[in-house]
This record gives structure tokens, C-alpha cells and sequence, in this order.
């Protein structure tokens, strides 16, 4: 049974596509006899033709990928595109370093741990870029004697 043309007037009556028409497969030959618009509507009033839902599509895998981005997973070498200085500049990373550094010599020139001509030329060779991390720039006050060796920072902050 060719249904094809009440079809169409339901589509334009209910004002959706033809593919969202559903129509009752038991009472076929009712709708095969309709060949008015208004028999196609009479039809949509007793509910043997109606309108499908829209049909959209699931976000949930999405939400769960999200979540585990947001946990730092997902994120491995495979995942990435672009060098590492792409993902973070390398002008960033200087400026975390060089910041790190500065406030720990800083803290040891205030507290008395250094004195200013010391501060002064490790300041310079930190611009130079000796140091690779703060640890690294303590250590090389211990090696030159300069700081003693059981020397920590009070309030440690693990920023670089």
C-alpha cells in the first residue's frame, strides 16, 4: 500500500519533514482511503498519524570525556599536536622560572642569609640562565659556600 502522498499532507499539516511522520500500521486502509487534507487531519486528531520527536544526539559521552579531561587524563603524547613550547611558550616558562628564583634570592638577601654582593651576582646569573630551578640555584650557593648546607626555605612554595 503506497502511502506516500498522505504522507506529504500530514507532513505539511503537522508542519515537520516526512521522515518525522509516524502513521498507525493497523489501520493502514483507513489511511489509504484519506485523499483529502481534511481526512489527513481527522486522521492526526484520532492519533493514526502523529509527529515523531526530534531526535538530537546523546552529550553523555561527551560529559564523561569532559570529566576526565578536567582530571588531567586524555592527555598523553598521542593526544597532543604541536611541539611543547606550542602548548606552553617557552617565554612562559622562562617567566615562572626567572620569578621563582628571583623571589627565593630575594627572601635570603632580606632574612640576612646572603649579603648583597652575593645577591647581586647570582641575580646576574640567573638572568644569565645558570639556573635551570630555584634548587638548582641553592645548590649552588651551598657548593660556593655562600649558604649553609642544612639551609630551607621556611614556607615552602612549590611553584618552580
Amino acid at each position: 500500500m503506497d502511502i506516500k502522498y498522505q504522507k506529504r499532507l500530514a507532513a505539511d499539516i503537522l508542519k515537520c519533514g516526512k521522515d518525522r511522520v509516524w502513521v498507525d500500521d493497523t489501520m493502514l486502509d483507513e489511511v489509504v482511503e484519506a485523499i483529502t487534507r481534511e481526512e489527513v487531519r481527522h486522521l492526526i486528531d484520532n492519533d493514526v498519524i502523529q509527529k515523531k520527536p526530534v531526535k538530537g544526539n546523546s552529550r553523555g559521552r561527551h560529559r564523561y570525556k569532559k570529566e576526565q579531561k578536567r582530571k588531567g587524563r586524555r592527555s598523553g603524547h598521542g593526544k597532543r599536536k604541536g611541539k611543547k613550547t606550542a602548548r606552553e611558550p617557552s617565554k612562559q616558562n622562562w617567566t615562572k622560572r626567572i620569578r621563582s628564583i628571583r623571589r627565593e634570592l630575594k627572601y635570603l638577601r632580606d632574612e640576612g642569609y646572603i649579603d648583597r654582593t652575593t645577591y647581586r651576582k647570582f641575580y646576574k646569573k640567573a638572568k644569565g640562565g645558570t639556573f635551570t630551578d630555584k634548587s638548582d640555584m641553592l645548590l649552588h650557593l651551598k657548593m660556593e659556600g655562600d649558604l649553609e648546607e642544612d639551609y630551607e626555605h621556611p614556607e615552602e612554595d612549590n611553584d618552580g
